[in-house]
């Protein structure tokens, strides 16, 4: 690996740990913009480089650097949302593979949807799984799709449309200086 490549998961570390303190409100959700840096981190770096980039986000977290949006340190695999930022490993390395291998914009389009889905299909069974087995409650899979999922869903669309506008742009000049 050279010394480029790690910079920028380096880079893209700090950026997501950045977005998770970034936020806005877009009807009743917080949104945050760590989707976003994943999904630019998949498709700037590629597959593995963009997953690398977000383990050793993730990984920081756990060891109780304070950057998850409310904190940091192991005790956050207890956290509901905990799941959310374990999607953003494979988040990026699927929107990366699908991306890799066509930069057309319906092809990136189709990477960070891909991507998104996969965020979704990690996250949602962890609030499941943290609220129903080890907090003892009761969450369906409508409460899950109506609480965590829908509010969401048009702030993500839109951090999707701004990355797929963004990355071919910034692409050139990342090629343009390596």
């Amino acid at each position: 690996m050279k010394t480029r490549d790690l910079i920028y998961c380096a880079l893209f570390a700090a950026l997501t740990a950045i977005g998770a303190f970034l936020h806005f409100q877009l009807f009743q959700a917080t949104i945050t913009l760590q989707f976003f840096f994943t999904a630019m981190a998949g498709l700037l770096l590629g597959a593995k480089l963009g997953a690398l980039s977000q383990l050793l986000y993730v990984v920081l977290g756990l060891v109780g650097v304070p950057i998850f949006a409310a904190g940091g340190g192991f005790g956050y695999v207890f956290n509901p949302t905990f799941g959310f930022l374990l999607g953003l490993i494979p988040t990026a390395w699927v929107i990366g593979k699908i991306a890799e291998k066509d930069r057309s914009v319906p092809r990136l389009l189709l990477a960070c949807f891909a991507g998104l889905a996969v965020l979704y299909l990690v996250g949602l069974p962890y609030i499941a799984l943290i609220v129903n087995v080890y907090k003892g409650g009761n969450v369906s899979g409508m409460t899950l799709a109506t609480a965590y999922m829908l509010p969401y869903l048009p702030g993500d669309c839109l951090k999707i449309v701004v990355s797929v506008i963004l990355a071919p742009r910034i692409l050139k000049a990342m090629e343009r200086n390596s």
